[in-house]
């Protein structure tokens, strides 16, 4: 029987910063990393080899070179089965491997809907994390004209846009009021919406599915209001749910949501085994509520958290709640969002000010590239604590996002970020003088005031 001193199931970003995290905190020990197939998706890049990608061999993670650069063996193969006594993991292939220290990083597998009539018919597809699937898919839709795409967050939304530019018609199907609802204020969203109509993708909103039609393959979609849409394809981007099957059979135990129930220092409820990623469970940082938040940057966040303390609790390294994080591009522009947007807050329960501020990216506005930059900041009425974050503008829209994101996880107030020093340039950034991010604090510092 083989033996490693740390087992890590799963080959995506989480189970790979495990492994690379883990073996720089304790070198001396032996890692394996058992991953189901060999060629790993860039779990975010999946919506680009359908577009801007020529083929999603472009769009793979180096998982091979990083674990043998790390020290750390690397196997294709599938666990099937966890023996937590006896601490060893089944492989499909045969083998047993014993493990002093287990990592759970099984990830997420994407909805089907079992009440959805016709979800079998030809034509009809989710979005998993699997390069051969997707292969087809794309094979398939190449030949096709019509797409319907269900559910329109983040990859919906990049899916619908990657489609158009490859000379598709599509049309984004979404329940809400608006698309991307969960993650942007409706102000915020319909903005996005209008740049995305403008790149030829039709959005209908406040409707959702009720069945796919068609004898054999796909002919129409029928939406909850009784119309219907012709179709050559449908694709269903309705939200992922956690891959805890082995966890579960395995007697480790999951969450009323499915998720494998961990605590700070990501531990399961079972000695020596930890879990990260998309089947681990999550707890909002402002709210401290459980949510179904799915995310690389939070799994890799995760993965180094489980990395440091495999062997010995560091105390002060612990996963506080995911901020959720958010940000995508439609061509030139850019958006983002991070912490709790106002009408979360609001259904929270969370009394807060808001402060809108719209400026550009480059100073003097007149320079090449240059966007318009809006930023939207929730903060917290009665403590002046920045808990929440929109921004749009150009491509740099990632990275401010991710600025909010830092002052919420250090729970920094508005004063604290009026007298931040920012470092500017006129080809990279806004005005000193006119900053939307300071901008925006200052519209909420001067409602505090006014209180």
């Amino acid at each position: 029987m083989k033996t490693t001193d740390v087992l890590i199931i799963g080959g995506s970003a989480a189970g790979m910063v495990a492994a690379v995290t883990g073996k720089s905190s304790w070198s001396d020990k032996s890692f394996t990393l058992v991953k189901k197939q060999k060629d790993v998706m860039v779990p975010c890049g999946i919506p680009y080899i359908f577009g801007t990608l020529d083929s999603s061999q472009l769009n793979i993670m180096p998982v091979d070179n990083m674990m043998a650069k790390a020290g750390v063996e690397s196997l294709v193969d599938e666990v099937i089965a966890i023996d937590k006594k006896t601490k060893t993991a089944t492989l499909k292939e045969g083998g047993i491997i014993g493990y002093d220290k287990l990592v759970i990083a099984t990830g997420s597998r994407p909805v089907l809907p079992k009440w959805l009539k016709g979800a079998d018919l030809d034509n009809v597809f989710v979005i998993p994390k699997d390069k051969t699937y997707l292969d087809n898919m794309k094979e398939k839709i190449n030949g096709l004209k019509k797409v319907v795409v269900i559910g329109a967050g983040f990859i919906g939304v990049e899916f619908s846009d990657e489609l158009v530019k490859s000379g598709h018609d599509v049309t984004l199907v979404e329940k809400e009021s608006c698309i991307l609802y969960s993650a942007f204020d409706d102000e915020v969203a319909s903005r996005i919406g209008d740049i995305l109509s403008t790149r030829g993708v039709k959005i209908i909103t406040g409707n959702g599915i009720s069945e796919v039609m068609g004898s054999e393959k796909v002919e129409k979609v029928k939406l909850e209001n009784g119309d219907t849409l012709e179709a050559d394809a449908v694709i269903l981007s309705m939200g992922y749910r956690p891959n805890t099957e082995l966890a579960v059979n395995a007697g480790i135990f999951v969450d009323e949501g499915g998720f494998i129930a961990v605590d700070e220092y990501m531990r399961t409820h079972e000695k020596d085994i930890f879990a990260i990623g998309d089947c681990a469970q999550k707890r909002d940082f402002v709210t401290r509520k459980r949510v179904p938040t799915m995310l690389a940057s939070t799994a890799c966040a995760e993965a180094r958290v489980a990395g440091m303390n495999l062997f010995n609790i560091h105390v002060v390294k612990t996963f506080s709640g995911t901020i959720g994080i958010y940000s995508t591009a439609i061509g030139e522009y850019g958006f983002g969002t991070a912490g709790l947007i106002e009408r979360r807050a609001l259904e929270e329960e969370i009394s807060v000010i808001t402060g809108t501020f719209e400026g550009v990216d480059r100073h003097p506005g007149n320079l090449p590239d240059t966007h318009k930059q809006m930023v939207k900041l929730v903060v917290a009425k009665y403590s002046g604590v920045i808990i929440g974050g929109e921004v749009i503008g150009g491509l740099s829209a990632g990275e401010l996002t991710n600025v909010i994101g830092l002052a919420i996880e250090n729970r920094m107030s508005v004063n604290s970020l009026l007298i931040s020093q920012i470092g500017t340039h006129p080809c990279l950034t806004a005005s000193p003088a006119a900053y939307p991010l300071i901008k925006a604090a200052e519209v909420v510092a001067t409602k505090l005031r006014n209180l």
